[in-house]
This record gives structure tokens, C-alpha cells and sequence, in this order.
């Protein structure tokens, strides 16, 4: 007897959550295990679960981001995470992939390639939206003789996009001294004082 495999979903938007929840309950190979706002909701009820696939959100009231990502590795090795979400910023996409999520789509795709996109993590693939494909290609670009902690190295890349300390801050949820320390720090590296200085040295050196 062929068994469906069970997906959770994590996501706030209630409207986003039930249509994807008629989807995937509407295939012949999956079933949802559960719906849940955020990590805190789902935490009590996956590890009962065991879910196969985690389609989850990682920005909104509450969420953790990426940290979310790598607590659910911790907790299950094996299941297969993919993100749905509107964040496209590079730091956060390479963030998420580097923490543990095997596939990364744009809510600006369709609901049936986000179907497809399940399909294909259960299968061992990886997949991305085109323009989340691009920017992980991108950064394959990059000089991998870098002075920079990853950290240092998201920061100064939403730093080159025109980000604030206080946007710094919220997109990778940390503190505004944190940020402003790694900045100084990114500064002291470059040996730089001005921050048209530290973008154009690090497009030139392929640090970004």
C-alpha cells in the first residue's frame, strides 16, 4: 500500500496556509501533517509527527528566520525543508540554503510549482526559483579568499544594497551594535572609512 508523505506547513498568512493545505491534501502523494504560525506553534508537534517535508515561511511576526531552519535539522536530520517565502535578499537565501533547506521558491510562483517543488525535494532534488538559482550561482562567483566572517560578509552585502544599521538589524535579527560592530569591523578589513569606499573595494575584489 503505497503510504502519502507527510508535509508540515509553517506560515502565518492564513489566507497562503489553507490554499496550499487544499493542494497538497488534493495530490495522491502527500498529506498534511499540520499547519502552524511559527516554529514556537509547530515545536510541540513535529517531533510526534515526523513529517517528511517542512514547507515553511521565514520571515513575520515572530519568526526567527533562520535560525528556525537550523533547530528543525538539529531536531529531524532527515527531513527535507522547503522554503516558501517573498524574502529574496542574498544573504538570507544563501543563509537559509547553508542552514540546512534543501529548496528555495518565491511566492511569487504559482501554487503548483510550489506542488512541484515538493515533489522534487522528496525525490533529492533542489529546487529554486530562477531567480533564487541566479543568486546562488552568483555568489559561487565570488572570491573565496575572503578577509570575512559569513556574517561580515551578509552584512556588507546589504550594506552594498543600501540597508540601514536598523534594517541590518531586523533582516538578520540581531542588535544595532551588533551590526554596527561588524560593519567597523568590515570597515578595518577593507581599510576603508566611508562606505562608498567599502562597497566599491569589495565589488572590485569579488567580495560581493
Amino acid at each position: 500500500m503505497f503510504v502519502r508523505k507527510k508535509v508540515i506547513i509553517i506560515e502565518h498568512d492564513e489566507i497562503w496556509q489553507n490554499s496550499v493545505v487544499h493542494l497538497v491534501d488534493g495530490t495522491d502523494r502527500f498529506v498534511v501533517g499540520g499547519c502552524y504560525a511559527d516554529w514556537d506553534e509547530a515545536s510541540s508537534n513535529v517531533l510526534r509527527i515526523k513529517p517528511d517535508v517542512v514547507v515553511m515561511e521565514i520571515v513575520g511576526p515572530g519568526r526567527q528566520g533562520i535560525a528556525e531552519i537550523s533547530v528543525i535539522k538539529e531536531k529531524l536530520p532527515d527531513v527535507e525543508i522547503l522554503i516558501v517565502t517573498s524574502q529574496d535578499e542574498d544573504s538570507v537565501v544563501i543563509a537559509a540554503l547553508r542552514a540546512g533547506a534543501s529548496g528555495y521558491i518565491l511566492k511569487s510562483a504559482n501554487f503548483v510549482e510550489i506542488i512541484l517543488g515538493i515533489e522534487e525535494i522528496v525525490r533529492g532534488g533542489s529546487p529554486l526559483s530562477s531567480r533564487i538559482a541566479r543568486k546562488v550561482i552568483q555568489n559561487l562567483h565570488r572570491n573565496p579568499d575572503t578577509p570575512f566572517t559569513r556574517r561580515e560578509l551578509e552584512v556588507l552585502g546589504l550594506v552594498a544594497r543600501g540597508h540601514s544599521s536598523s534594517q541590518i538589524s531586523q533582516q538578520l535579527f540581531i542588535s544595532r551594535d551588533t551590526t554596527k560592530t561588524h560593519i567597523r569591523n568590515i570597515y578595518s578589513k577593507l581599510d576603508v572609512n566611508k562606505k562608498a569606499d567599502a562597497i566599491e573595494l569589495a565589488h572590485r575584489r569579488r567580495y560581493i
